[in-house]
């Protein structure tokens, strides 16, 4: 899931429908183009790294989230994950990267489908998913904020809160925060999903609800071009009672192990170097968001 504006060149109020609009073509004809890498391995640990190779060029899943991955105000793809993916796969023998816009919730399913063949979107890792894919290990970690009016009135600044004050609740489509917020005791029927960070915004302004939910990196970014609502303190959502500190990191199909531990090894040593924090800091993130989390860990193994 993920954030915006810290970066130059970044769209005016976007929309996830005005940043996919650009470049559903060039996706449809990225799918079309690219047939014979998009075909299930056979090898032992999966082959898509050398098909990849082959090709020249990686077909990645995004949502158009800011500042996770997304097409800028020029048409360019860019966000933590695309450029981070821009230099590990140029390490990996894979020159180029190719944008395949989709919904958030449609990056599980597009990538088992093969429509593209890695999800760049600043996904948390979670059990639930890890049933599903298998992950690189986590390139950043991040805690959870709330959009809200100007002054909290209703004085929100954890799911409890909000249960306890009956606050009417929103997030986005395929949100870890749904699970948090029913963890917490919300009636999931009664929660508003929406299709962004923006629409969520949009939400709250309009007093359809009183608090979105997001990451704190999305929602501090956000609400900057707003003058009636304002981002809470970042916190930890709790997590069979405890705090609990999401990491997010690229998903893959599960039969290619060796595409994704090639990833990772890749990512060691960015992180080693510290190479992975000067990609990540033009897009907001901090030394505080940089993490030695691993996929295991979050995926409960």
């Amino acid at each position: 899931m993920a954030p915006p504006n810290r970066q130059s060149g970044i769209l005016e109020n976007p929309t996830r429908r005005s940043l996919l609009a650009g470049v559903a073509a060039l996706g449809a004809l990225g799918a079309a183009g690219c047939s014979r890498v998009a075909t299930a391995s056979t090898a032992d640990g999966g082959d898509l790294l050398d098909r990849l190779r082959a090709a020249g060029v990686v077909r990645l899943g995004i949502a158009g989230e800011i500042p996770f991955g997304y097409i800028d105000k020029d048409g360019q793809l860019t966000g933590e994950a695309p450029e981070l993916a821009k230099v590990i796969f140029k390490r990996l023998g894979v020159d180029r990267v190719q944008p395949v816009p989709t919904e958030f919730g449609s990056l599980i399913p597009g990538l088992n489908s093969q429509q593209f063949d890695a999800v760049a979107a600043g996904m948390y890792v979670n059990p639930e998913r890890c049933e599903q894919v298998i992950f690189a290990d986590p390139d950043y970690q991040m805690l959870d904020a709330f959009i809200v009016r100007k002054g909290n009135p209703m004085g929100l600044h954890s799911y409890q809160d909000v249960v306890k004050k009956g606050a009417k609740f929103a997030t986005g489509t395929g949100y870890a925060e749904i699970q948090y917020a029913v963890d917490a005791g919300y009636e999931e029927s009664d929660i508003l999903i929406v299709p962004d960070q923006v629409a969520g915004l949009n939400a709250v302004e309009a007093g359809r609800v009183d608090v979105f939910a997001g990451t704190a990196l999305t929602v501090r970014e956000i609400v900057k071009k707003s003058g009636r609502t304002e981002s809470t303190r970042p916190f930890a959502p709790l997590v069979d009672g405890r705090p609990h500190v999401d990491g997010g990191a690229f998903a893959f199909r599960r039969t290619e192990t060796r595409l994704r531990d090639a990833f990772n090894a890749e990512l060691r040593k960015l992180k080693k170097s510290g190479e992975l924090f000067r990609i990540l800091r033009p897009f907001g993130f901090t030394k505080a968001e940089m993490t030695d989390l691993t996929a295991k860990e979050l995926c409960g193994g």
